[in-house]
C-alpha cells in the first residue's frame, strides 16, 4: 500500500513494503506546481499498463512498478485496486518523466482532498 503526502510544496508518494522492492523505488517527490489534479478510480487498476520495467504484474493480483504505454510513464502500485488514487502529473524532468502515480491507499477520499486542497491553495 502507497502513501500520499503534501508538504513544503511538494507531493510525496511513498511506497511501502514488498512495493517498493518490486518497483525498485521507495519514493516519488514531484513540486506540487508539477501536479494536475487527483481522483478516487478503482477502475484505473483493470486498465491495460503498458510494458513493465522495472516492476512486477500479475493480472487480476497486483501491479506495482513503472509502466510504459503510448509514450507515458506511470508509476503503479495496486492490488485489489478498490482504494486506488490517479494522481496527474505534468510530466518532466520535475515528475523524474512520470505522467501519472496510480497508487492504493488506506483512505482514498482523504489523499484526494488533500492533495486537489493544496493545489486549491497554490
Amino acid at each position: 500500500m502507497a502513501r500520499i503526502r503534501v508538504s513544503d510544496g511538494q507531493l510525496e508518494v511513498r511506497l511501502t513494503g514488498l512495493d517498493a522492492l518490486w518497483a525498485l523505488r521507495r519514493r516519488l517527490v514531484v513540486p506540487l506546481s508539477a501536479v494536475r489534479g487527483a481522483t478516487a478510480d478503482p477502475g484505473a487498476a483493470a486498465e491495460p499498463k503498458g510494458v513493465r520495467a522495472p516492476g512486477l504484474h500479475l493480472p487480476g493480483v497486483a501491479a506495482v512498478g513503472t509502466f510504459h504505454r503510448g509514450g507515458d510513464k506511470t508509476l503503479y502500485a495496486v492490488h485489489s485496486g478498490r482504494r486506488t488514487v490517479v494522481v496527474q502529473l505534468e510530466a518532466g524532468a520535475d515528475t523524474s518523466g512520470f505522467a501519472r502515480a496510480v497508487v492504493e491507499v488506506a483512505d482514498p477520499r482523504t489523499a484526494v482532498d488533500d492533495v486537489n486542497r493544496a493545489l486549491s491553495s497554490r
